[in-house]
C-alpha cells in the first residue's frame, strides 16, 4: 500500500507539473525499475534539499524525513508532496508521542537505512539496536521506554530484540508501530509456510537495495530452503543455477512492479527443467 500510493502521488505531481521541474528527497522506493522509470518522467533525484530550487515542488519518500528536513522545506517555501509510507507515518508520530511525555525512545531497526533515518530525526535521544546485545548496552534506567521498529524487518529479528527488551525494561511500551508492516509480516510468513510445506526453493524479486526484499531471502533461508536467491532483472534471473529444484516460489520485495513480477515468473515457465514454478 505504502508503495503504490507514493508512486501513484509522484505519477500525479508530474502529470500536474505543467513542465516545471519537480525533485525528490532520496529514492522514492528501494527498486531501480521504478526509479528509472520515474527519472524517464522527469522526476529529479537529490540526496539533500540543498539541491532543490528555493519554491520548487520535492516530494518525501516512501522511508520518510525528519522533522529538520520538513522545516527547512517550510522555511524555504518549498511545495512538499508528502510521499511517506502509513505504517512509517505511525511511527513518526509513535517517537513524537514518546518525546512529548519524556518517555525515552528505542528504534528497533539498522542505522544506514533511509526509514530509521527519519524515524530517529523525529525526536532527540532516541537510540538504534539491531540485536540483542545491543539491548544489554542502552543507557536507559529503569522505567517506562518506548520502542518503534522499522517496518521492513524480519519478524523473527522484531520478536528477538523486543523480547530483549521486554527482558531488560518491564515497562517497555509497544504501540502499534513496534511491529513490522502487514504487507512485509504477511510475505515473510508466506515464504515460510512455503519452504515447510515441501518447497525447496525460493526467488524473490526485488532490489538489493530493498531491506525487505533482503530479509525475504533470509527468512527462506532459515526455513531450511535449499535454494533461496534474489534477482531484480530478467538478466540476473537468467544467470541463477536452479539445478536441483524440484519446487520454487517466487515472491516479491513491497516495491517490486506487479508487471516485472508477471514477466518474470512467464520467463521461469518458459525455462524450467523439471521444476514447478
Amino acid at each position: 500500500m505504502g508503495v503504490r500510493t507514493a508512486v501513484e502521488k509522484a505519477s500525479r505531481t508530474l502529470s500536474l507539473s505543467s513542465g516545471k521541474a519537480v525533485y525528490c528527497l532520496h529514492e522514492l522506493v528501494h527498486n531501480e525499475q521504478v526509479v528509472a522509470d520515474l527519472k524517464a518522467r522527469g522526476l529529479r533525484f537529490v540526496e539533500s534539499l540543498d539541491e532543490v530550487p528555493d519554491g520548487a515542488t520535492v516530494l518525501f519518500s516512501a522511508h520518510g524525513v525528519a522533522l529538520a528536513v520538513r522545516a527547512e522545506a517550510q522555511r524555504r517555501e518549498l511545495a512538499v508532496v508528502d510521499a511517506t509510507c502509513p505504517f512509517v507515518a505511525r511511527a513518526h508520530r509513535a517517537v513524537r508521542d514518546f518525546a512529548a511525555r519524556g518517555v525515552p525512545v528505542v528504534v528497533v531497526g539498522r542505522p544506514e537505512h533511509a526509514e530509521v533515518r527519519g524515524v530517529m530525526g523525529a525526536c532527540d535521544g532516541a537510540r538504534v539496536v539491531s540485536t540483542p546485545e545491543e539491548v544489554a548496552a542502552l543507557p536507559f534506567p529503569d522505567g517506562p521506554v518506548g520502542v518503534v521498529c522499522q517496518t521492513t524487518l524480519s519478524s523473527g529479528t522484531v520478536r528477538t530484540v523486543l523480547d530483549a527488551l521486554r527482558a531488560r525494561y518491564p515497562h517497555l511500551e509497544t504501540p502499534p508501530a513496534a511491529d513490522v508492516c502487514t504487507a512485509t509480516r504477511d510475505r515473510q510468513r508466506a515464504v515460510a509456510d512455503f519452504v515447510c510445506g515441501g518447497g525447496d526453493g525460493v526467488l524473490v524479486l526485488g532490489s538489493i537495495g530493498s531491506s525487505n526484499t533482503n530479509r525475504l531471502v533470509e527468512v527462506a533461508r532459515a526455513a531450511g530452503a535449499a535454494f533461496a536467491a534474489r534477482a531484480g532483472t530478467l538478466e540476473e534471473i537468467r544467470a541463477l543455477d536452479f539445478a536441483g529444484v524440484r519446487r520454487l516460489g517466487v515472491t516479491a520485495g513491497a516495491s517490486t512492479p506487479e508487471d516485472f513480477f508477471r514477466c518474470a515468473v512467464a520467463a521461469l515457465n518458459g525455462q524450467r527443467k523439471g521444476s514447478r514454478v
